[in-house]
């Protein structure tokens, strides 16, 4: 079985917390038994998590071997320049190694999104631009990573796809089987 998950906005990628006082889970969306997350998406990032209880397609969707890509929308503080863009498409160092080069695109409108809870703080006198970033690894917080080396901080980042999977229409906490 294969799941696509919309990820809310402050929400572990597993079923339990030992935290106190416990955090949002995956418990909390009534998904089918047995499923668990094939890679993780950050607590604070949104969007496409694949659920599964196949172990051999879990590690066909996540082992970097495989090199699936995943498609992020990223908003950015900040004006990219086409020198901070080119550094994202040729790779940043970050202090854990170079990354690999990734595909990069500033989106002339934001993507149609949901409206976050929270909301993400407005300022008028500080600019921010969208990012469609396409990576083919998958480090720990990488794409924030990678934008804050360029001087562009992510303020929301949404995972739009993995693979050949997308998020399509989904809304945060729904789900669709896909097989």
């Amino acid at each position: 079985m294969l799941i696509a998950f919309n990820k809310p906005f402050n929400v572990l990628c597993q079923f339990t917390d030992r935290s106190q006082p416990p955090r949002a889970t995956l418990a909390g969306f009534g998904l089918p038994p047995q499923v668990y997350a094939a890679g993780r998406l950050d607590y604070d990032s949104e969007g496409l998590l694949l659920l599964t209880d196949n172990g051999t397609l879990a590690h066909r969707l996540t082992d970097p071997r495989h090199k699936q890509p995943k498609t992020y929308w990223v908003q950015v503080e900040g004006v990219p320049t086409e020198e901070k863009l080119q550094a994202l498409r040729s790779g940043v160092q970050l202090n854990d190694g170079p990354t690999l080069p990734a595909v990069v695109q500033l989106l002339p409108t934001p993507p149609v999104l949901w409206p976050r809870d929270p909301p993400v703080r407005f300022r008028k006198t500080v600019p921010d631009a969208w990012l469609a970033i396409t990576l083919r690894e998958g480090r720990n917080r990488q794409v924030r990573r990678m934008t804050a080396a360029v001087n562009l901080p992510t303020l929301r980042l949404v995972r739009a796809s993995m693979g050949p999977y997308a998020l399509e229409d989904l809304q945060p906490g729904q789900w669709r089987r896909l097989d």
